[in-house]
């Protein structure tokens, strides 16, 4: 049904670029800006989402927030070697992201952690596609692509409910589109 979402999200010219080493630093760094800005707004709601989250599932959502809190830290780090300002204005794709994932906060708990495992898993796939032993972005890729993450993703994908939200699941992968293109513009 999303097949086609699916593969704009994970198979992006954005991705490929990066896998083949061809996109400008500015366009990676305008991504890597509004990407911190957008896990900042990710920790927000996911902190929200783990308060209300039954017990079964805290633990997966707990580690989720504390592995948020290392990739902002990681983040500061990449703004600081790249020379990125971090307090950069969020660009319009990255405000739209932000008010999907204000309006999962008034979801309920189901539709949430699925709206969660979506964005994780479209964010695995696609950095996944992105592998390659000559880009000068492999260390992005291999960050984003470990198996910790892996584990990570599928834990989540037990907690969700992907038949029972489908237009849900289309609305995340096309804000993921939406965010890769905002790199390119």
């Amino acid at each position: 049904m999303h097949d086609s979402l699916w593969a704009a999200a994970t198979h992006h010219t954005f991705l490929d670029a990066v896998r083949d080493g061809t996109i400008s630093d500015s366009a990676f760094d305008r991504w890597l800006v509004q990407d911190a800005l957008f896990v900042a707004d990710l920790l927000t709601f996911q902190a929200r989402l783990l308060a209300r989250a039954p017990h079964a599932a805290r633990a997966v959502l707990a580690g989720g927030c504390v592995a948020l809190v290392a990739e902002l830290d990681w983040f500061d780090e990449q703004a600081a070697r790249r020379r990125l300002d971090l307090n950069a204005p969020a660009l319009p794709a990255t405000l739209a992201y932000r008010l999907l994932l204000q309006r999962m906060d008034i979801e309920p708990y189901e539709a949430a952690v699925t709206a969660l495992w979506v964005l994780e898993r479209v964010y695995l796939l696609a950095w996944t596609s992105a592998v390659s032993d000559s880009s000068p972005f492999d260390e992005f890729v291999e960050h984003w692509s470990t198996p910790e993450f892996k584990d990570y993703v599928d834990a989540l994908g037990e907690l969700a409910e992907p038949n029972r939200h489908a237009e849900l699941i289309s609305d995340v992968l096309t804000h993921e589109v939406a965010f890769w293109d905002m790199a390119l513009a």
